[in-house]
Protein backbone atom coordinates (compact mmCIF):
# COMPACT_ATOMS: atom_id res chain seq x y z
CA UNK A 1 0.00 0.00 0.00
CA UNK A 2 1.57 3.63 -0.87
CA UNK A 3 1.80 6.25 1.90
CA UNK A 4 -0.61 8.65 2.33
CA UNK A 5 -0.16 12.36 1.38
CA UNK A 6 -0.44 12.89 4.69
CA UNK A 7 1.62 10.91 7.40
CA UNK A 8 -0.10 9.18 10.61
CA UNK A 9 2.69 10.43 12.94
CA UNK A 10 6.26 11.74 11.66
CA UNK A 11 9.12 10.55 14.30
CA UNK A 12 12.18 13.11 14.72
CA UNK A 13 14.77 11.46 16.22
CA UNK A 14 15.38 7.73 17.65
CA UNK A 15 17.33 6.56 20.43
CA UNK A 16 15.14 4.25 23.28
CA UNK A 17 12.50 7.10 23.35
CA UNK A 18 12.11 7.33 19.23
CA UNK A 19 12.36 3.61 18.49
CA UNK A 20 10.17 2.22 21.19
CA UNK A 21 7.68 5.24 20.24
CA UNK A 22 7.75 3.77 16.84
CA UNK A 23 7.14 0.29 18.08
CA UNK A 24 3.85 1.31 19.68
CA UNK A 25 2.97 3.41 16.88
CA UNK A 26 3.71 0.46 14.43
CA UNK A 27 1.81 -2.28 16.63
CA UNK A 28 -1.19 0.23 16.20
CA UNK A 29 -1.00 0.45 12.45
CA UNK A 30 -0.15 4.23 12.40
CA UNK A 31 2.87 2.96 9.69
CA UNK A 32 4.88 5.76 11.33
CA UNK A 33 7.81 7.60 9.61
CA UNK A 34 10.98 8.20 11.43
CA UNK A 35 13.63 10.47 10.35
CA UNK A 36 16.43 8.60 12.30
CA UNK A 37 19.14 10.74 10.82
CA UNK A 38 21.52 13.59 11.93
CA UNK A 39 19.33 15.67 13.39
CA UNK A 40 20.94 19.36 14.38
CA UNK A 41 24.03 17.97 16.66
CA UNK A 42 21.88 14.74 17.52
CA UNK A 43 23.11 11.46 16.49
CA UNK A 44 20.75 8.46 15.45
CA UNK A 45 20.20 6.04 18.24
CA UNK A 46 20.81 8.78 20.80
CA UNK A 47 23.43 8.59 23.41
CA UNK A 48 23.23 5.11 24.04
CA UNK A 49 25.58 4.92 20.93
CA UNK A 50 28.32 6.53 22.89
CA UNK A 51 28.17 4.13 25.57
CA UNK A 52 29.92 0.98 25.92
CA UNK A 53 27.73 -1.08 28.39
CA UNK A 54 24.00 -0.47 29.75
CA UNK A 55 23.59 -2.66 32.88
CA UNK A 56 20.53 -0.74 34.16
CA UNK A 57 18.21 -1.69 31.10
CA UNK A 58 15.25 -4.23 32.25
CA UNK A 59 15.82 -7.68 30.76
CA UNK A 60 19.81 -7.86 29.83
CA UNK A 61 20.79 -9.46 33.02
CA UNK A 62 24.35 -9.44 31.82
CA UNK A 63 24.27 -5.70 30.27
CA UNK A 64 24.62 -4.95 26.76
CA UNK A 65 26.50 -2.36 24.58
CA UNK A 66 24.32 0.72 23.72
CA UNK A 67 24.78 0.30 19.78
CA UNK A 68 23.47 -3.29 20.36
CA UNK A 69 20.75 -2.24 22.29
CA UNK A 70 19.69 0.35 19.82
CA UNK A 71 20.01 -2.37 16.88
CA UNK A 72 17.54 -4.62 18.36
CA UNK A 73 14.82 -1.78 19.09
CA UNK A 74 15.79 -0.23 15.36
CA UNK A 75 14.93 -3.96 14.54
CA UNK A 76 11.70 -3.91 16.43
CA UNK A 77 10.96 -0.49 15.13
CA UNK A 78 11.09 -1.90 11.56
CA UNK A 79 9.49 -5.13 11.89
CA UNK A 80 6.30 -3.32 13.06
CA UNK A 81 6.50 -1.48 9.43
CA UNK A 82 8.35 1.72 10.77
CA UNK A 83 9.11 3.58 7.77
CA UNK A 84 12.69 4.90 8.65
CA UNK A 85 14.54 7.77 6.51
CA UNK A 86 18.89 8.01 7.68
CA UNK A 87 18.17 12.14 6.73
CA UNK A 88 18.58 15.23 7.86
CA UNK A 89 15.86 17.27 9.54
CA UNK A 90 16.72 20.82 8.54
CA UNK A 91 13.14 22.47 9.24
CA UNK A 92 9.66 21.87 10.81
CA UNK A 93 6.61 24.22 10.87
CA UNK A 94 3.54 23.64 13.44
CA UNK A 95 2.24 27.01 12.59
CA UNK A 96 0.34 25.18 9.79
CA UNK A 97 -1.79 21.99 9.70
CA UNK A 98 -1.27 19.34 8.48
CA UNK A 99 2.37 19.70 9.99
CA UNK A 100 5.08 20.00 7.80
CA UNK A 101 8.53 18.50 8.08
CA UNK A 102 11.30 18.95 5.85
CA UNK A 103 14.85 17.36 5.50
CA UNK A 104 17.36 17.57 2.58
CA UNK A 105 15.84 15.24 0.41
CA UNK A 106 11.90 15.52 0.99
CA UNK A 107 9.19 17.54 2.89
CA UNK A 108 6.27 16.01 4.00
CA UNK A 109 3.31 16.67 5.91
CA UNK A 110 1.93 14.99 8.99
CA UNK A 111 -1.19 15.05 11.36
CA UNK A 112 1.12 14.21 14.29
CA UNK A 113 4.08 14.28 15.30
CA UNK A 114 6.63 12.75 18.31
CA UNK A 115 9.60 14.57 18.82
CA UNK A 116 12.82 13.19 20.05
CA UNK A 117 15.94 14.76 19.38
CA UNK A 118 17.78 14.12 22.30
CA UNK A 119 20.41 15.84 23.94
CA UNK A 120 24.03 16.88 22.76
CA UNK A 121 27.11 16.64 24.68
CA UNK A 122 28.27 19.93 26.03
CA UNK A 123 31.28 21.67 25.45
CA UNK A 124 33.82 23.71 27.67
CA UNK A 125 34.33 26.79 25.47
CA UNK A 126 38.68 27.03 26.58
CA UNK A 127 40.47 29.38 24.99
CA UNK A 128 42.16 27.05 22.88
CA UNK A 129 39.47 24.47 22.46
CA UNK A 130 38.60 24.90 18.69
CA UNK A 131 42.66 24.55 18.63
CA UNK A 132 42.88 20.90 19.52
CA UNK A 133 39.26 19.63 19.34
CA UNK A 134 39.93 16.61 17.33
CA UNK A 135 43.76 16.84 18.12
CA UNK A 136 43.63 15.47 21.72
CA UNK A 137 40.02 16.76 22.70
CA UNK A 138 37.12 14.95 22.42
CA UNK A 139 33.33 14.46 23.89
CA UNK A 140 33.40 10.68 23.13
CA UNK A 141 35.81 8.81 24.90
CA UNK A 142 33.68 5.45 23.38
CA UNK A 143 34.23 6.06 19.88
CA UNK A 144 38.07 7.90 19.97
CA UNK A 145 39.18 6.34 23.03
CA UNK A 146 40.77 3.03 20.72
CA UNK A 147 42.64 5.54 18.33
CA UNK A 148 46.59 4.89 18.30
CA UNK A 149 47.07 8.10 19.17
CA UNK A 150 45.93 7.97 22.72
CA UNK A 151 47.47 4.17 23.42
CA UNK A 152 49.65 4.17 26.10
CA UNK A 153 49.07 7.79 27.47
CA UNK A 154 47.93 10.24 30.16
CA UNK A 155 44.50 10.82 29.76
CA UNK A 156 41.64 12.81 31.22
CA UNK A 157 37.98 12.97 31.86
CA UNK A 158 35.91 16.05 32.77
CA UNK A 159 32.89 15.16 34.87
CA UNK A 160 31.57 13.40 37.84
CA UNK A 161 28.28 11.55 36.57
CA UNK A 162 27.61 8.27 35.13
CA UNK A 163 29.14 9.02 32.31
CA UNK A 164 31.97 10.80 32.89
CA UNK A 165 32.83 7.43 35.39
CA UNK A 166 31.61 4.77 32.77
CA UNK A 167 34.65 7.07 29.97
CA UNK A 168 37.54 7.01 32.61
CA UNK A 169 37.09 2.67 33.38
CA UNK A 170 36.92 2.87 29.49
CA UNK A 171 40.34 4.53 28.82
CA UNK A 172 41.80 2.23 31.31
CA UNK A 173 41.89 -0.09 28.58
CA UNK A 174 43.78 2.04 26.38
CA UNK A 175 45.55 4.62 28.13
CA UNK A 176 48.53 4.07 30.43
CA UNK A 177 46.69 6.13 33.16
CA UNK A 178 43.60 8.16 33.33
CA UNK A 179 42.67 11.71 35.55
CA UNK A 180 39.11 11.82 36.70
CA UNK A 181 38.56 15.89 36.91
CA UNK A 182 35.76 16.59 39.06
CA UNK A 183 34.46 19.85 40.04
CA UNK A 184 32.78 19.10 42.98
CA UNK A 185 34.16 17.33 46.29
CA UNK A 186 32.41 14.02 45.66
CA UNK A 187 31.24 12.21 42.72
CA UNK A 188 27.38 12.60 41.12
CA UNK A 189 27.41 8.91 39.45
CA UNK A 190 25.58 5.72 40.94
CA UNK A 191 27.59 3.58 43.96
CA UNK A 192 28.51 1.07 41.17
CA UNK A 193 30.57 3.34 39.16
CA UNK A 194 31.87 5.29 42.16
CA UNK A 195 32.92 1.71 43.33
CA UNK A 196 34.42 1.00 40.06
CA UNK A 197 36.55 4.18 39.86
CA UNK A 198 37.68 4.69 43.26
CA UNK A 199 39.28 0.89 43.38
CA UNK A 200 41.23 1.38 40.18
CA UNK A 201 44.68 2.06 40.23
CA UNK A 202 44.49 3.17 37.08
CA UNK A 203 42.81 6.31 38.13
CA UNK A 204 43.50 9.45 39.53
CA UNK A 205 40.76 11.15 41.18
CA UNK A 206 41.30 15.32 41.18
CA UNK A 207 38.61 16.57 43.32
CA UNK A 208 37.47 20.54 43.03
CA UNK A 209 39.18 21.02 40.21
CA UNK A 210 38.59 22.91 36.64
CA UNK A 211 40.40 23.42 33.55
CA UNK A 212 40.76 26.62 32.06
CA UNK A 213 42.58 25.84 29.44
CA UNK A 214 44.62 23.19 27.41
CA UNK A 215 48.27 23.90 25.63
CA UNK A 216 50.15 21.84 23.14
CA UNK A 217 51.68 22.15 19.75
CA UNK A 218 49.94 20.23 16.93
CA UNK A 219 48.65 18.23 19.74
CA UNK A 220 47.29 18.23 23.26
CA UNK A 221 49.80 18.10 25.68
CA UNK A 222 48.30 18.70 28.54
CA UNK A 223 45.94 21.21 30.74
CA UNK A 224 45.90 24.11 33.23
CA UNK A 225 44.18 23.16 36.20
CA UNK A 226 42.86 25.50 39.00
CA UNK A 227 41.66 24.21 42.44
CA UNK A 228 38.11 25.47 43.19
CA UNK A 229 38.56 26.67 47.04
CA UNK A 230 42.33 27.45 46.96
CA UNK A 231 42.54 28.94 43.64
CA UNK A 232 46.08 27.31 43.53
CA UNK A 233 47.52 27.03 39.38
CA UNK A 234 48.94 23.57 37.82
CA UNK A 235 49.28 22.27 35.18
CA UNK A 236 48.80 17.83 34.36
CA UNK A 237 50.87 16.66 31.28
CA UNK A 238 48.03 14.65 29.70
CA UNK A 239 48.20 13.75 25.83
CA UNK A 240 43.93 13.07 25.88
CA UNK A 241 41.04 14.65 27.21
CA UNK A 242 37.64 13.73 27.07
CA UNK A 243 34.23 15.89 28.23
CA UNK A 244 31.50 14.37 30.05
CA UNK A 245 29.55 17.23 31.48
CA UNK A 246 25.99 16.93 30.67
CA UNK A 247 24.34 17.31 27.68
CA UNK A 248 21.97 20.28 25.68
CA UNK A 249 18.74 19.50 24.36
CA UNK A 250 18.27 19.22 20.76
CA UNK A 251 15.72 21.67 20.41
CA UNK A 252 17.23 24.39 18.01
CA UNK A 253 14.31 23.29 15.27
CA UNK A 254 11.42 23.85 17.83
CA UNK A 255 12.33 27.44 19.43
CA UNK A 256 9.44 30.16 18.69
CA UNK A 257 6.95 27.43 18.06
CA UNK A 258 7.43 25.70 21.25
CA UNK A 259 7.19 26.27 24.83
CA UNK A 260 10.42 25.86 26.25
CA UNK A 261 12.10 26.27 29.59
CA UNK A 262 15.03 28.59 30.86
CA UNK A 263 17.38 25.53 30.14
CA UNK A 264 15.88 25.18 26.72
CA UNK A 265 14.04 21.59 27.21
CA UNK A 266 10.95 20.96 25.74
CA UNK A 267 8.18 21.98 28.30
CA UNK A 268 5.12 18.98 28.63
CA UNK A 269 2.08 18.87 30.74
CA UNK A 270 2.76 17.51 34.05
CA UNK A 271 1.97 13.57 34.07
CA UNK A 272 1.85 13.44 29.52
CA UNK A 273 4.50 14.33 26.86
CA UNK A 274 2.03 16.90 25.61
CA UNK A 275 3.70 20.19 24.11
CA UNK A 276 2.09 23.74 23.77
CA UNK A 277 1.17 22.58 20.50
CA UNK A 278 -1.58 20.04 20.05
CA UNK A 279 -0.88 16.79 18.64
CA UNK A 280 2.65 17.60 18.87
CA UNK A 281 4.36 15.00 21.46
CA UNK A 282 8.19 14.98 22.99
CA UNK A 283 9.43 12.02 24.21
CA UNK A 284 13.35 11.15 25.87
CA UNK A 285 16.29 13.82 26.79
CA UNK A 286 14.48 16.37 24.57
CA UNK A 287 11.66 16.97 27.81
CA UNK A 288 13.74 15.19 30.48
CA UNK A 289 16.64 17.49 32.55
CA UNK A 290 15.63 15.00 35.72
CA UNK A 291 16.18 11.17 35.29
CA UNK A 292 17.70 11.11 31.80
CA UNK A 293 17.48 7.30 31.45
CA UNK A 294 17.06 4.73 29.18
CA UNK A 295 14.41 3.22 30.64
CA UNK A 296 12.21 6.54 31.41
CA UNK A 297 13.06 7.39 27.86
CA UNK A 298 11.60 4.47 26.28
CA UNK A 299 8.84 5.06 28.65
CA UNK A 300 7.98 8.51 27.68
CA UNK A 301 8.32 7.00 23.72
CA UNK A 302 5.35 4.99 24.64
CA UNK A 303 3.06 7.67 25.86
CA UNK A 304 3.97 9.56 22.98
CA UNK A 305 2.92 7.44 20.26
CA UNK A 306 -0.21 6.32 22.77
CA UNK A 307 -1.19 9.98 23.13
CA UNK A 308 -0.76 10.44 19.13
CA UNK A 309 -3.12 7.69 18.91
CA UNK A 310 -5.50 8.83 20.77
CA UNK A 311 -5.13 12.35 19.57
CA UNK A 312 -5.82 10.73 15.86
CA UNK A 313 -8.97 9.11 16.90
CA UNK A 314 -10.49 12.10 18.69
CA UNK A 315 -10.06 13.94 15.26
CA UNK A 316 -10.91 11.29 13.08
CA UNK A 317 -7.30 11.77 11.17
CA UNK A 318 -5.36 8.67 11.27
CA UNK A 319 -5.47 5.80 8.48
CA UNK A 320 -4.85 2.42 9.71
CA UNK A 321 -2.34 -0.03 7.73
CA UNK A 322 -2.99 -3.48 8.58
CA UNK A 323 -0.07 -5.80 8.41
CA UNK A 324 1.30 -8.27 10.14
CA UNK A 325 4.69 -8.24 11.18
CA UNK A 326 7.95 -10.24 9.42
CA UNK A 327 11.66 -10.08 9.73
CA UNK A 328 13.50 -7.94 7.34
CA UNK A 329 14.51 -9.74 4.07
CA UNK A 330 18.01 -9.98 3.58
CA UNK A 331 18.31 -6.95 1.26
CA UNK A 332 17.39 -4.70 4.10
CA UNK A 333 19.88 -6.16 6.12
CA UNK A 334 23.18 -4.69 6.98
CA UNK A 335 25.77 -6.05 5.01
CA UNK A 336 27.27 -9.41 6.18
CA UNK A 337 30.42 -9.35 7.46
CA UNK A 338 33.01 -10.95 4.97
CA UNK A 339 35.17 -13.81 5.59
CA UNK A 340 38.37 -12.57 7.85
CA UNK A 341 40.33 -15.66 7.08
CA UNK A 342 40.04 -15.26 2.84
CA UNK A 343 43.12 -14.22 1.71
CA UNK A 344 42.32 -10.52 0.81
CA UNK A 345 44.62 -10.72 -2.68
CA UNK A 346 42.12 -13.41 -4.00
CA UNK A 347 39.24 -11.58 -2.70
CA UNK A 348 39.99 -8.12 -4.21
CA UNK A 349 38.49 -7.23 -7.15
CA UNK A 350 38.97 -3.58 -8.13
CA UNK A 351 35.85 -3.53 -10.49
CA UNK A 352 33.68 -3.83 -7.72
CA UNK A 353 32.66 -0.47 -5.83
CA UNK A 354 33.24 -1.31 -2.52
CA UNK A 355 36.24 -2.69 -0.37
CA UNK A 356 36.92 -3.36 2.93
CA UNK A 357 40.78 -3.60 4.65
CA UNK A 358 44.41 -2.00 4.50
CA UNK A 359 45.21 -4.23 1.23
CA UNK A 360 42.44 -2.98 -0.82
CA UNK A 361 43.30 0.74 0.27
CA UNK A 362 47.01 0.34 -0.67
CA UNK A 363 45.90 -1.58 -4.11
CA UNK A 364 43.53 1.44 -4.83
CA UNK A 365 45.68 4.53 -3.75
CA UNK A 366 48.78 3.81 -5.97
CA UNK A 367 46.10 1.77 -9.01
CA UNK A 368 42.95 3.33 -9.38
CA UNK A 369 41.75 6.45 -11.44
CA UNK A 370 38.52 6.77 -9.58
CA UNK A 371 37.98 9.02 -6.49
CA UNK A 372 38.34 7.42 -3.32
CA UNK A 373 36.01 7.20 -0.11
CA UNK A 374 37.60 5.80 3.44
CA UNK A 375 35.32 5.37 6.20
CA UNK A 376 37.49 4.72 9.26
CA UNK A 377 35.76 3.53 12.02
CA UNK A 378 35.91 1.27 15.65
CA UNK A 379 33.89 -1.74 16.36
CA UNK A 380 33.02 -0.02 20.05
CA UNK A 381 31.94 3.59 18.18
CA UNK A 382 27.99 4.14 18.09
CA UNK A 383 28.44 7.10 15.79
CA UNK A 384 30.49 4.62 13.04
CA UNK A 385 27.28 1.93 13.10
CA UNK A 386 24.55 4.72 12.56
CA UNK A 387 26.95 6.27 9.50
CA UNK A 388 27.52 2.48 8.09
CA UNK A 389 24.04 2.70 6.12
CA UNK A 390 23.56 6.63 5.73
CA UNK A 391 26.81 7.04 3.75
CA UNK A 392 25.91 2.87 2.18
CA UNK A 393 22.86 4.66 0.50
CA UNK A 394 25.38 8.06 -0.73
CA UNK A 395 27.74 5.20 -1.87
CA UNK A 396 24.46 3.44 -3.90
CA UNK A 397 24.38 6.59 -5.81
CA UNK A 398 27.93 6.36 -7.15
CA UNK A 399 28.15 2.61 -8.31
CA UNK A 400 30.87 2.07 -10.25
CA UNK A 401 31.85 5.46 -10.15
CA UNK A 402 34.31 5.80 -7.10
CA UNK A 403 35.94 3.30 -4.56
CA UNK A 404 34.80 2.76 -1.42
CA UNK A 405 36.68 1.23 1.73
CA UNK A 406 35.85 0.85 5.48
CA UNK A 407 38.80 0.55 7.51
CA UNK A 408 38.63 -1.00 11.43
CA UNK A 409 41.15 1.13 13.18
CA UNK A 410 41.71 -1.26 15.96
CA UNK A 411 42.53 -4.57 12.98
CA UNK A 412 44.39 -1.85 10.87
CA UNK A 413 46.34 0.90 13.13
CA UNK A 414 48.90 1.78 11.14
CA UNK A 415 47.08 2.69 8.03
CA UNK A 416 44.96 5.10 10.88
CA UNK A 417 48.07 6.61 12.16
CA UNK A 418 49.71 7.31 8.79
CA UNK A 419 46.18 9.09 8.04
CA UNK A 420 46.51 10.92 10.39
CA UNK A 421 42.87 9.96 12.09
CA UNK A 422 42.26 11.32 15.37
CA UNK A 423 38.71 10.38 15.90
CA UNK A 424 35.94 8.12 14.73
CA UNK A 425 33.91 7.83 12.36
CA UNK A 426 36.35 10.02 10.31
CA UNK A 427 35.83 10.12 5.90
CA UNK A 428 38.72 10.49 3.71
CA UNK A 429 38.74 11.46 0.15
CA UNK A 430 41.46 10.52 -2.29
CA UNK A 431 42.18 11.69 -5.54
CA UNK A 432 45.11 11.06 -7.88
CA UNK A 433 47.12 9.62 -4.45
CA UNK A 434 46.40 12.93 -2.96
CA UNK A 435 43.58 14.31 -0.02
CA UNK A 436 41.25 15.84 -1.67
CA UNK A 437 39.07 16.34 1.46
CA UNK A 438 38.31 14.88 4.78
CA UNK A 439 35.09 14.70 7.17
CA UNK A 440 35.38 14.13 10.69
CA UNK A 441 32.33 12.71 12.93
CA UNK A 442 29.07 11.92 12.07
CA UNK A 443 28.44 14.49 9.11
CA UNK A 444 25.07 14.95 7.47
CA UNK A 445 24.06 12.71 4.82
CA UNK A 446 24.12 15.74 2.27
CA UNK A 447 27.88 16.78 2.77
CA UNK A 448 29.11 13.11 2.04
CA UNK A 449 27.19 13.60 -1.25
CA UNK A 450 28.14 16.88 -1.78
CA UNK A 451 31.98 16.12 -1.25
CA UNK A 452 31.95 12.99 -3.65
CA UNK A 453 29.80 14.75 -6.16
CA UNK A 454 32.63 17.71 -6.38
CA UNK A 455 35.67 15.53 -6.73
CA UNK A 456 34.11 13.84 -9.42
CA UNK A 457 33.09 17.36 -11.01
CA UNK A 458 36.38 18.42 -10.36
CA UNK A 459 37.73 15.23 -12.49
CA UNK A 460 35.37 15.21 -15.28
CA UNK A 461 36.91 19.04 -16.15
CA UNK A 462 40.33 18.52 -15.76
CA UNK A 463 42.63 18.89 -18.47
Amino acid sequence: MPRPEVENVVIIGSGPAGYTAAIYAGRANLKPLMFEGYQVGGVPGGQLMTTTEVENFPGFAEGITGPELMAQMRGQAKRWGTEMRPEDVVAVDLTQRPFSVKSHDRTVQAHSLIIATGATAKRLNLPAEETFWNQGISACAICDGTIPRFKGQSLAVIGGGDSAAEEAVYLTKYGSHVHLLVRRDRLRASKTLQDRVLNNPNITVHWQTTVTDVVGDTWLTGLRLAHVSTGVVSELPVRGLFYAIGHTPNTQLFHGQLDLDAGGYILVQPGTVKTSVDGVFAAGDVQDHEYRQAVTAAGTGCMAALMAERYLTAHDLGQEFHQSPAPESAAEQDESEPDKSADPALAFDAQQTRHRGSYALRKLYHESDRLIVVKYAAPTCGPCHVLKPILSKVIDEFEGRIHYVEIDITTDPDIAESAGITGTPTVQFFKDKGLAGELRGMKAKSQYRTMIAQNLAATSVSP
